[in-house]
C-alpha cells in the first residue's frame, strides 16, 4: 500500500520532472554509467511494446504504460544524487 501511494504522490509532482531529467543528464555530479542505464531504461519502455491491458482500452489500457513510466522514473530517482532529489523535493 506505501508503493500506491508513493506512485499517487509522483503523479502530482510529474511536471517537476523535465527540469530534473534535464539537470540529471547534464549534471557532472551523476556518473555516466547512471546516466546510460536511465537512458537504458527509456529507451526499453519505449521500444517493448509490452501491455497488460491493451491500449485500444481507451484510458484503462493507458494505465499500464503510465504505471510503467512512473516505475522507471522512480527508479531513475533513487540513483539520482541527493542534492538533486531535495533540489526538485522528489
Amino acid at each position: 500500500m506505501r508503493n500506491v501511494w508513493k506512485r499517487l504522490r509522483l503523479m502530482v509532482r510529474i511536471r517537476r520532472f523535465l527540469p530534473f531529467l534535464v539537470e540529471f543528464f547534464t549534471s557532472r555530479e551523476v556518473p555516466r554509467r547512471k546516466k546510460v542505464f536511465s537512458i537504458g531504461l527509456l529507451l526499453l519502455y519505449v521500444a517493448l511494446p509490452f501491455d497488460l491491458i491493451p491500449d485500444w482500452l481507451a484510458v484503462v489500457g493507458w494505465i499500464d504504460d503510465f504505471t510503467v513510466l512512473l516505475f522507471v522514473l522512480q527508479r531513475i530517482i533513487a540513483i539520482a544524487p541527493a542534492s538533486l532529489r531535495e533540489k526538485y523535493q522528489l
